[in-house]
């Protein structure tokens, strides 16, 4: 896409980390036309990963989680419309229409919609609370600090998310028991193997995880849950759901686009002449392959927002970082992972060992490294990561072994 100029309009649609980073990254590299933010919630721009750590640990009021304050928007000159959702998109004519029958025209158009969490109902209490929003943060938050310590909460889910909720919630001196579908956690973004290496987190963190459970039912009482599993009872003061997460581009089936898990864009992001996408929804082609992938990733969101607004903007360009990155706290270590392994590549651990709870490992899929992971090894695995962006060979890498320096 060439470059804006001072006539032009750039509408963003959504306003949480990709959307306003982008904002904010036009100004930055020297784009003085008009920038509007579209964003659904009511809140200004914020993060999300706090809020099932420091926010729900007590440790962050919620105002820390902020993005800018709130004079920003004003000082960098950009149109922040809050509360207000896009239900429509012309592509061609690059024209997004609001809720409220506003319609917004545009030189460009970016679509930073990210993902909402994933409903999980029964047939008593309907859809579970779940942590996607400020929103849920400050309901759940302020919910659990009812509580007394030693009392229970129900975590429905034992992903990412539900490890984190868990932490937290045991950080306040409740009682979590996490139930997870699966025979063990975490087995489809990191494999069976390395799964299994972490199974035995949430015990050493004396946190309950029951694995291979059915919720039948939930059942909400005067002040309990009560939760019907297949095998039995649970009775906590609260419940979360903790199960994923899902794209809302029912309102983009119109528009144009492709969409395919995501809305499908080329390595500049670009999803049609005057629209780009970026962050979780966007489904990067002519990167890995035919299908292109999609990341619900932090670093991501952060990397695609730089990169689109440097060429909008005209300034030196960047490209999309090559070696996608993420990482997770939960049960008092650090999880992180590198690069784009799948689950049945083979892994080979080169640093640490399960007992010692530090330990760093290679993906590999014919021969060449595909992604690194680390348990509380920070250092080892950044020393990992030329081995991945550049995809060494798995021998190499073993001999070089530069976690070792």
């Amino acid at each position: 896409m060439d470059a804006l100029g001072h006539d032009d309009h750039v509408v963003v649609v959504g306003a949480g980390l990709a959307g306003w980073r982008l904002a904010e990254g036009l100004r930055r590299h020297g784009f003085a036309g008009r920038v509007s933010v579209v964003g659904a919630e009511p809140h200004l721009p914020y993060e999300r990963p706090p809020l099932s750590k420091q926010v729900l640990a007590g440790r962050w009021d919620l105002e820390r989680v902020a993005l800018a304050g709130g004079d920003r928007a004003g000082e960098l000159g950009i149109d922040l419309r809050l509360g207000a959702r896009a239900v429509a998109l012309d592509a061609a004519a690059g024209e997004v229409t609001l809720e409220d029958g506003t319609r917004l025209v545009a030189t460009r158009v970016a679509l930073a919609v990210g993902v909402e969490a994933r409903a999980f109902s029964t047939p008593s209490s309907g859809a579970l609370p779940t942590l996607r929003s400020r929103d849920d943060a400050e309901g759940l938050r302020d919910r659990v600090a009812g509580l007394e310590p030693g009392e229970t909460v129900v975590v429905v889910g034992g992903g990412f998310l539900g490890a984190e909720v868990a932490t937290s919630l045991g950080a306040r001196g409740l009682v979590p028991v996490v139930l997870e579908a699966a025979t063990r956690p975490l087995v489809g973004p990191l494999g069976a193997e390395v799964a299994g290496w972490l199974a035995g987190l949430a015990a050493d963190a004396s946190i309950e995880l029951r694995t291979g459970v059915v919720v039948r039912d939930v059942v909400a009482g005067s002040g309990t849950w009560r939760v019907e599993l297949d095998d039995g009872l649970l009775e906590g003061r609260e419940v979360v759901a903790a199960v994923g997460s899902r794209l809302d581009l029912g309102w983009l089936e119109d528009s144009g686009l492709a969409l395919d898990d995501g809305i499908v864009v080329d390595a500049a992001l670009r999803a049609a002449p005057r629209v780009a996408a970026l962050g979780d929804a966007a489904r990067v082609l002519e990167v890995e392959g035919e299908r292109g992938a999609r990341r619900e990733h932090w670093q991501v969101a952060a990397d695609h927002a730089e990169a689109l607004a440097r060429a909008w903007a005209g300034a030196e360009p960047s490209a999309l970082a090559a070696t996608p990155y993420f990482w997770s706290d939960q049960y008092g270590k650090k999880i992180q992972l590198l690069g784009r392994p799948l689950p049945d590549d083979e892994v080979v651990r080169v640093v640490g060992s399960t007992t010692s709870g530090r330990w760093l490992a290679l993906y590999a899929r014919a021969g060449v490294v595909t992604g690194a992971v680390a348990l509380s090894q920070p250092r080892a695995l950044m020393l990992a990561k030329p081995l991945v962006d550049v995809g060494a060979r798995l021998d190499d890498a073993l001999a070089d072994a530069p976690w070792e320096r």
